[in-house]
C-alpha cells in the first residue's frame, strides 16, 4: 500500500498515514480507524429516495425468515466459486450463490458451451431447492462476469470493452447492448452478471481502465441507468426481471478508479467531496433505476478497505443513497480488511457487506461465520438484514417461480446466440466506438477496389481484438476456432475489398516486398485483466509486431493507416508519426467487420462519430497531478475527427519522458541471466549476507556461477558443497505488496534442472525480510538432466504465514550437501489451470 501523503491532511488522516508507515499493531490500527470515523458526512451526499418495497415480497420474506435455521441464514450470505464447490455442498451448506470466476467453468476449459453451462446450472439449482433436512429451501443464484457480453460462453457475442463504448456517447445503444448480454446469459442458465462497472478511472496506468466508460462522471452517470434497464428491465414495469433479464451489479463501490498511481486494489487518497461528486456519479442513476446488487471494491479510501467501511457501505450506500438491494463482496476482498483473513471476517458483514464472495475460502468462512453468529460477534439483527436483502433480490428476480434453469425461456437454445440482429448491434458499437485521431490529407476512407496490404498481429486474431475477460480471465492464448459467430478484423477487410473488386495482401509480420496502394496496420496491446495490466508508465511497447517495419512502406510512399488496439490511451507518438491515419479502435470484440466499415466507408451514412472519453497522453511518464495530465494531453477529452475534418496532425515529439524515469518490475525477478530491478541476488550463510556482484562466486559451502539455458549465460548454476543449507535469495530493500497477486491466483514460476540423474530435493520460499522469521519454504523436487518449468501458487506461502503485503524476498532456495541445480527465469505468472498447487508441478 502506498503511504498517504501528509500534505494538508486533517489530523485523522495523518494518524492513518503514521499507522500505515510504521506498521502498527492490530489494536493501534483499530484506534486509527476509530479516529477516522468522522471522515464521512452522509448528510452531505445527494439523498436518493429509496424505491418502494413490494408489500407482497416483504410479506413473503417475513414468512420465510422464521423458517430458516441459523445454518441456512449463514449459508445465504456466502458465495462460492464453481471450481471449488459441488452441488452436494451447495445443498449441505445451503449456499446463497455460486459464481464463475474468469477462469472457472464446468469442464476442462475456462469457458464452456451452452449445454455444459446449463447442465451445471440445473445441478446447483436442484441441489439448492432440495428440502431434505430443512423446513424451506432457498434457490441459489449463479453469477458471472459478463462485462462485455457473455464472453465465457462459446458462440456468444463479445462486445467492445467499456473504454470503447464510452467513446460512442450513445446511451440508447448501451441499453441495447446490455439487453443482448442479458438475453445470451439466459441461454446458459445464468441469473446474475457482475456489471455494470461504474468506475471513473483517473489514472489509466490502472489495469482495469478499459472496464471504465470514461474519466468523465457525467458520461458514466448517463450510461449507468440505461445498462441496468437493459439487463433487468425497468423497475415497476411488467418486464422487470422477466424473461431474458438477469440481475445486475453496480461495481465497484467506491472509487476503484481513483487509486494512487493507478494501482489495482490500491488506496484512493482523495477528499470526500471528490469521492462523492466524481466517483459516486454512476450510482446516482443506477440506484434509482433499480440495480439489485452493488459490489464492494477491493480498494481503499484514505486507508480504509471498502469491504470493511461501515460508513460508506451502510450509512451512505444503504442510508443516504437509498439502496435496498444487497451488497456483494469481490473475490476474497473481505480478507484484506484489517484483522480479517479470507476465512474469518465478521467485520465485513458487520460493516454492511451482505454476501461474501469467497470463491475457494467459503467452507472455513462458513464455519467461522456460523460461530460468530452464535456467539453474538455478528448480531442476529445484522445477519437477518443481510438475508432479508438477499431474499428480496431473489424473489424479485423470479428465482422462486422460474423453475430449473433448463426449463426457462431461451434456455439451451444455441440458435439464440449471435443472432444477426444482435451482431448488427455489436457491429454498430464497433463503428461508433472508433476514434479517428489523425487523417492527414483526408486519407480515409480508403478505396476498397485498390490493393490493400494488411499487416500486424491484431489483424487475424479475434482474441487480441477482444482483450481480457474473454474466454478466460486474462484472455490470452485463444485461437479463432474458439470464437464461433465471430469475424476477425482481417476477415472484414477481405470481405469489403473482395466485394469491391480489390485485392488483399496479408503479412502478419510485415515481411513482404509486394506493392500496394495502402497499408492497413493492426496492432496494439496484448490481452490482460486486473492488476496484471497495471503499468508504471503509458509507453506503448510493440510486442509481436515490429512497428518499425512500417518505415519501409512509408519510404516507398505507400500511405499507412494504423488501427490501434488498446484498453487505454497510450503514448504512441512514434506510431502516430509513422501513420498517415491513426484510429483508436480500443478492444472492439468479435465483430471485426465494423473496422472495415469505417476504413472503407462501406455505407455512405457511415462516419467517424467516436469521441475520446479519456484524454490521450503526450508523454509516457504520468504527471502526479491529475490536472497536469489533462492540461498536458495530446488529444483532449471529446476529441475526434470525421472524414471531412481538415485537421492535420503535425510531426509529434518522440521524447517519452522515460529517459530519466526509474522503471521497475514487480512481476519479473530474474531474466536473461540477471536480476530485474529493483531485485538483486544475495547469498546467505549463517549470519553472513553477500550481494552477488560478479560470477563465479561463493559463500560458506555455496558455489554459484552462470550457465546456458535458452541463451548464453542466462541461468544460474547453484551447488551446495556442505550440509549447512546456505541460501540464494532474490531480494529487494523495498518490500512489495503481493497480496493482490496472491488473491488473484498468481504463481511463483521458474525453470530449473538437476545436474545429476537423481531428483534434487530443494526448499523454495518467499519472505518478508532477510533478518525476520517471516520466511517459509516448501519442499520441491527438481528433476534430473532436463530443464522444466515449476509453478508454486502464492497462496501456498500465504497459508504458511508469509505476510504477502511485505515481500522483500521473491524467491529463496536452499538445499543439502551435494545438490547441484540450474535456475532461470524467475517470475510471476497466472495460474494456467485455476488449481492452486504447492508442489511446483
Amino acid at each position: 500500500m502506498k503511504a498517504i501523503k501528509s500534505l494538508s491532511l486533517p489530523l485523522s488522516l495523518l494518524c492513518i498515514a503514521v499507522m500505515l508507515i510504521t506498521s502498527c499493531t492490530q489494536s493501534k490500527k483499530t484506534t486509527a480507524t476509530e479516529k477516522s470515523e468522522n471522515l464521512v458526512h452522509p448528510e452531505e451526499w445527494t439523498a436518493i429516495k429509496a424505491l418502494p418495497l413490494d408489500t407482497a415480497i416483504e410479506t413473503q420474506i417475513d414468512e420465510l425468515l422464521p423458517k430458516l435455521t441459523l445454518e441456512q441464514k449463514v449459508g445465504q450470505v456466502i458465495q462460492a466459486d464453481n471450481g471449488s464447490v459441488t452441488p452436494e455442498e451447495v445443498k449441505k451448506y445451503r449456499l446463497g450463490s455460486v459464481l464463475s470466476g474468469g477462469n472457472s467453468a464446468p469442464g476442462p476449459l475456462p469457458y464452456a458451451d451452452t449445454k455444459t453451462w446449463l447442465a451445471m446450472a440445473d445441478k446447483y439449482y436442484n441441489a439448492s431447492i432440495d428440502t431434505e433436512g430443512v423446513e424451506v429451501a432457498i434457490p441459489t443464484i449463479w453469477g458471472i462476469d459478463a462485462v462485455h457480453g457473455h464472453a465465457n460462453l462459446s458462440g456468444a457475442i463479445v462486445f467492445p470493452h467499456n473504454v470503447g463504448l464510452g467513446a460512442m456517447h450513445n446511451p440508447d445503444l448501451i441499453e441495447k447492448i446490455a439487453a443482448v448480454t442479458a438475453h445470451e446469459l439466459t441461454v446458459s442458465g445464468h441469473d446474475w452478471t457482475f456489471a455494470p462497472t461504474l468506475a471513473i478511472p483517473q489514472d489509466v496506468r490502472w489495469g482495469r481502465s478499459y472496464e471504465g466508460f470514461s474519466e468523465d462522471p457525467a458520461l458514466v452517470k448517463s450510461y449507468a441507468d440505461r445498462i441496468v434497464y437493459g439487463l433487468q428491465g425497468r423497475f415497476g414495469e411488467e418486464d422487470f426481471m422477466g424473461d431474458g433479464r438477469v440481475i445486475s451489479s453496480a461495481k465497484h463501490f467506491l472509487a476503484d478508479g481513483a487509486t494512487e498511481n493507478g494501482v489495482d486494489q490500491g488506496d484512493a487518497t482523495i477528499s470526500e467531496a471528490e469521492l462523492r461528486d466524481v466517483h459516486a456519479a454512476g450510482y446516482y442513476s443506477a440506484i434509482p433505476a433499480g440495480v439489485q446488487t452493488v459490489m464492494a471494491s477491493f480498494s481503499s479510501w484514505q486507508g480504509r478497505k471498502l469491504h470493511g467501511d461501515k460508513e460508506l457501505l451502510t450509512d451512505v450506500l444503504k442510508g443516504q443513497l437509498g439502496f435496498n438491494g444487497f451488497v456483494v463482496g469481490d473475490w476474497n476482498g473481505h480478507g484484506q480488511v484489517q484483522g480479517c483473513t479470507n476465512t474469518d471476517c465478521a467485520a465485513s458483514l458487520n460493516a454492511g457487506l451482505d454476501m461474501y464472495m469467497a470463491p475457494d475460502s467459503w467452507k472455513d468462512l462458513y464455519e467461522n461465520t456460523l460461530k460468530q453468529a452464535k456467539d453474538g460477534t455478528i448480531p442476529m439483527s445484522r445477519l437477518d438484514d443481510a438475508v432479508r436483502r438477499i431474499l428480496r433480490v431473489k424473489i424479485a428476480s423470479g428465482i422462486f417461480t422460474k423453475g430449473a434453469p433448463s426449463t426457462r425461456k431461451n434456455a439451451g437454445d444455441e440458435g439464440l446466440l449471435g443472432l444477426p440482429k444482435n451482431r448488427a448491434i455489436a457491429r454498430q458499437a464497433v463503428r461508433e466506438s472508433m476514434v479517428l485521431l489523425k487523417n492527414n490529407k483526408g486519407l480515409l476512407p480508403l478505396d476498397a477496389s485498390k490493393t490493400i496490404l494488411v499487416v500486424g498481429d491484431g489483424a487475424a486474431s479475434i482474441s487480441k481484438a477482444c482483450g481480457g475477460w474473454t474466454r478466460s480471465w486474462q484472455g490470452t492464448g485463444h485461437t479463432n476456432a474458439e470464437f464461433p459467430n465471430s469475424e476477425s478484423i482481417l476477415d472484414g477487410i477481405q470481405d469489403a475489398v473482395n466485394k469491391a473488386g480489390g485485392k488483399v495482401i496479408f503479412s502478419a509480420n510485415g515481411d513482404t516486398n509486394e506493392t500496394a496502394d495502402a497499408v492497413v496496420a493492426i496492432y496494439g496491446e496484448d490481452p490482460y485483466a486486473e492488476f496484471q495490466g497495471d503499468r508504471e508508465n503509458l509507453d506503448f511497447v510493440p510486442n509481436a509486431f515490429d512497428v518499425n517495419k512500417l518505415a519501409k512502406f512509408r519510404n516507398k510512399g505507400i500511405p499507412i493507416v494504423s488501427v490501434f488496439l488498446s484498453g487505454r490511451p497510450l503514448w504512441s507518438n512514434p506510431e502516430i508519426n509513422m501513420s498517415d491515419a491513426f484510429i483508436a479502435a480500443w478492444l472492439p470484440g468479435t465483430e471485426g467487420g465494423g473496422i472495415s466499415d469505417m476504413v472503407f466507408q462501406r455505407d455512405p451514412s457511415y462516419d467517424f462519430t467516436g469521441r475520446l472519453s479519456f484524454t490521450w497522453p503526450n508523454r509516457a511518464v504520468v504527471a502526479e497531478d491529475p490536472k497536469q495530465r489533462k492540461s498536458g494531453a495530446l488529444f483532449e477529452l471529446g476529441y475526434g475527427l470525421s472524414y471531412k475534418s481538415t485537421v492535420n496532425v503535425d510531426q509529434l515529439s518522440e521524447a517519452s519522458g522515460l529517459e530519466s524515469a526509474e522503471v521497475a518490475s514487480t512481476g519479473n525477478f530474474f531474466s536473461k541471466g540477471a536480476p530485474v530491478a529493483p531485485w538483486s541476488l544475495w547469498l546467505k550463510s549463517g549470519d553472513l549476507n553477500k550481494q552477488i556482484a560478479s560470477f563465479p562466486t561463493s559463500v560458506g559451502g555455496l558455489l554459484i556461477s552462470k550457465i546456458d539455458h535458452e541463451a548464453q549465460e542466462d541461468a544460474l548454476r547453484i551447488k551446495w558443497t556442505k550440509s549447512d543449507y546456505d541460501q540464494v535469495r532474490v531480494s529487494t530493500s523495498s518490500p512489495n505488496d503481493m497480496s493482490r497477486q496472491t488473491n488473484g491466483a498468481m504463481e511463483l514460476t521458474f525453470s530449473a534442472k538437476s545436474f545429476t540423474d537423481d531428483i534434487a530435493l530443494v526448499k523454495i520460499g518467499m519472505g518478508c525480510d532477510q533478518d525476520s522469521d517471516c520466511d517459509e519454504t516448501l519442499d520441491i523436487k527438481i528433476e534430473g538432466n532436463a530443464w522444466k518449468e515449476y509453478r508454486i501458487s502464492l497462496s501456498c506461502f500465504a497459508n504458511l504465514g508469509v505476510d504477502m503485503s511485505k515481500i522483500s524476498t521473491a524467491l529463496m532456495i536452499t538445499a543439502g550437501e551435494g545438490v547441484d541445480i540450474g535456475l532461470s527465469s524467475i517470475r510471476l505468472e497466472s495460474d494456467i489451470d485455476a488449481k492452486p498447487g504447492c508442489d511446483g508441478r
